[in-house]
Parts: structure tokens; C-alpha cells; sequence
């Protein structure tokens, strides 16, 4: 029997086939959270399908492990966490039941926005009286624009290492990122020079603070994760009563003391969210920056 002959047109087709796996492919990614998922979107572009589990209206410290979560991780190539134990609460349980090797903490497929950075207030104790305390530091990466470029470019690097072959892409796409952020940080600065001030509800907002060189004038829970007594309340009104400041917080903390706060001092109490819209991109990521430099820039004197 003769033997038929495969089409010329046909074998450029069957070596990709055959080749598979990282070069050719567009990879499944799974983000934690908004932020995350703006930093794929920015660096990975076409080049990755994107999930991401946690919206911003909702307290990523207490999420709960879902089956439809389970099944994103089940069929994922990448996970992007925020890490430093933020995610603690969930995402080991769903790790273990996605059954997905190439995603576990170690691997190439998990990578942890945190461990690329440094983190403030790493070494302290963890001892739960103290609240809920991240001994590797503060988490809340996502909220410092310059930590979040350099987490870009890490990004980068590891997106490269699963598809080789858009490497040079992904490093372009992140340095544009970093170049806007660069941008956009002295506008911020002189925004809000001498701006009073803001009571925070949680200590999740502290690099942004930190990187404007905006005051903290306190925070609302007594201890990260606790929820605020009268007695707490009472001693933040008296303390702050001949203080200019405003009060900002996210919206799934319950606005009681919030609200009491501002009407006992007479400041204005503004609800902003941490993280930027569950669709945002890179410049989703510096538009939501700009909703907390133009709140505080409103209370400038």
C-alpha cells in the first residue's frame, strides 16, 4: 500500500501541535485579587486568560474557598497572589483541593507579589492578641505604586518563563507600566502637600500614605481585624478633637464608627475601596491611585 504524504502546509501546523506547552500557548491565569489582575492584564496582554477571584467590594482577609474557585485553580497555569499570608483565610484550602501540582507555593505557576518587594513591619510578633498580624509584614502591596512596578517587572520575568516566546513583550509592557508610574508620582506628591490627613479603618492603605507623605492620624480597629470598641472610639475622638483630617474607609467595613467619627470631629468620611475595579488594567490601576490622591487633595487647607 503506498504510503500518503502529509501536506507541506499541514507540518508547520503539527510542530507547533507537537512542540505544545509553554511556547505557543495562551496560559490560564488566576489572580487573587483586582490589583493582580490589573498587573496581568497590563503585562501578559493577549497572551493570557484571566480569572480572578476576589472583587473589590469584598474584604479579601475573609473569603471563603468556593467550588467555582476550585475549578479555576484546577485548570490554571499561573496564580498571581498578593501573598504575605493576606490570603491566608482561603487559598491554601483551595490550592489543596484544586489538586493542580504546577500552582503550589514553590513552583513556577505560583507567584506571590509580596515575596517580590520589601515589606514594612516584617518580624513582628504573631501573637493574635495582637490581631490579625501578618508576621512577614504588611500585605497590602497593591495600594504602593512603586512596590507594584517593581512586582510588574518580576511579573514579567515569570510570564517569560512560561512563554518564552513573548518574553520581549512583557518586559516592554512592564517598563511602559513603570514609566507611568514615574509619570504620574511627582503629580500625585504635589497634590497633596499639606494635605491634614486621614483616620484609616485598617492598616491597609499604609504604603500609599507613606509614598505621598500623607499623615495617618490613627486607625479605627484598636488591632488589625478587630472591630472598634466605644471606649477605642471615644479615645480617637478625644485625641483628634483640635485636628483637621478626614476618615476614609473600605466599603465592606461597617460604616458605624466611621460615621461617628466624622460627625464627633466634624471631618468628612470618604468610602474608598483598595483595590480598583474587577476590569482594570494598568491604567485602571493608576486611575484608582488618582481617586485616593484627589480625596485627600480635598481636604488640603
Amino acid at each position: 500500500m503506498p504510503r500518503r504524504k502529509i501536506p507541506i502546509l499541514v507540518l508547520p501546523l503539527l510542530a507547533l501541535f507537537l512542540l505544545g506547552g509553554t511556547h505557543a500557548q495562551t496560559l490560564n491565569v488566576v489572580a487573587t485579587s483586582s490589583s493582580m489582575g490589573a498587573l496581568v492584564r497590563e503585562v501578559g496582554a493577549d497572551h493570557t486568560r484571566l480569572t480572578v477571584l476576589a472583587p473589590p467590594d469584598r474584604d479579601i482577609h475573609h473569603l471563603q474557598a468556593r467550588p467555582s474557585m476550585i475549578r479555576d485553580l484546577r485548570r490554571a497555569d499561573l496564580v498571581v497572589a498578593i501573598g504575605a499570608e493576606l490570603e491566608t483565610g482561603w487559598l491554601p484550602v483551595a490550592l489543596r483541593q484544586a489538586a493542580n501540582p504546577a500552582i503550589l507555593p514553590g513552583r513556577r505557576g505560583y507567584f506571590e507579589a509580596a515575596a517580590q518587594v520589601p515589606l514594612d513591619g516584617a518580624g513582628a510578633s504573631a501573637d493574635r492578641a495582637h490581631g490579625d498580624v501578618h508576621p512577614t509584614g504588611n500585605p497590602h502591596v497593591n495600594m504602593d505604586p512603586l512596590r507594584m512596578a517593581d512586582i510588574a517587572q518580576a511579573l514579567a520575568e515569570r510570564l517569560a518563563e512560561l512563554t518564552p516566546n513573548h518574553t520581549e513583550e512583557f518586559r516592554q509592557r512592564a517598563a511602559a507600566f513603570i514609566r507611568e508610574i514615574n509619570q504620574h508620582l511627582p503629580g500625585w506628591k504635589a497634590a497633596v502637600a499639606d494635605a491634614p490627613g486621614a483616620l484609616l479603618y485598617h492598616r491597609d492603605a499604609d504604603y500609599l500614605f507613606a509614598r505621598l507623605g500623607v499623615p495617618i492620624l490613627g486607625y479605627i480597629e484598636p488591632v488589625p481585624g478587630v472591630p472598634p470598641t466605644a471606649r477605642h472610639i471615644r479615645k480617637l475622638s478625644e485625641r483628634l478633637s483640635d485636628r483637621d483630617g478626614m476618615v476614609i474607609h473600605a466599603p465592606y467595613y461597617s460604616s458605624r464608627a466611621p460615621e461617628k467619627l466624622a460627625q464627633t470631629l466634624g471631618w468628612k468620611r470618604v468610602s474608598l475601596t483598595t483595590e480598583p475595579p474587577l476590569e482594570a488594567d494598568g491604567k485602571g490601576y493608576l486611575a484608582h491611585i488618582e481617586r485616593w490622591v484627589v480625596a485627600l487633595a480635598a481636604n488640603r487647607p
